[in-house]
């Protein structure tokens, strides 16, 4: 187990299931893990298994206000297609997945005090620990679909996810790859924001 186990929720690959999460939720179905390629034109996200396989990849389109993504899986299949609503105060992501349903994930709750996210059109929520980069999704019955970790101090934007139930597989993904851009974002927007400080302070 790495040092920060009891903190962040995250492993490599190969190494045994989070110590906290067996605690609370038991041992996973199965484990995905993710990794961003960086220095590239495109947003590119490859989802592999525990066997370093890729089974899911997602590309965001560039130039893209509306940061438009699709997810496939290993054959090229569509999974979903993930939009951003550009023009809003509290930044919105519409997803639609390949049998036409749809839901939206908003970051509008991602602050110091709150740190549930409702999942329209699923009933579902999503908990976070934004210091701890760790996060659980719930259903409408409260039980736990999956637990999601980033990894500390990653060029590579690196997560890994625990799957309880492996029924919502490719709905767990999709939400997995939204939440990557969002906290991409969040984190270039305080980036911005500094920079604009220490800028008006000089």
């Amino acid at each position: 187990m790495g040092v920060f186990s009891k903190y962040t929720r995250y492993r490599e690959v190969g190494e045994q299931a989070n110590v906290n999460n067996v605690e609370r939720f038991g041992e996973p179905a199965h484990s995905l893990f993710t990794t961003t390629k960086v220095f590239t034109l495109h947003h590119h996200i490859d989802i592999t298994d525990a066997n370093e396989n890729i089974v899911y990849q997602a590309n965001t389109k560039f130039p893209s206000l509306h940061d438009k993504t699709d997810v496939t899986d290993a054959e090229g299949r569509q999974v979903a297609h993930i939009e951003r609503k550009f023009w809003t105060l509290h930044e919105r992501h519409f997803v639609t997945m390949a049998d036409g349903s749809q839901f939206e994930i908003s970051n509008e709750l991602w602050h110091i005090v709150k740190d549930i996210t409702n999942i329209e059109g699923l009933g579902w929520q999503l908990r976070g620990n934004i210091a701890g980069l760790n996060f659980e999704l719930y259903d409408t019955d409260d039980s736990v679909i999956a637990v999601i970790g980033q990894k500390l101090f990653s060029m590579h934007d690196k997560y890994c996810i625990d799957i309880y139930k492996p029924e919502h597989e490719h709905t767990v993904v999709a939400i997995l790859v939204t939440l990557q851009h969002m906290m991409r974002d969040r984190a270039a927007s305080s980036s911005f924001s500094s920079s604009s400080s220490s800028s008006s302070s000089n």
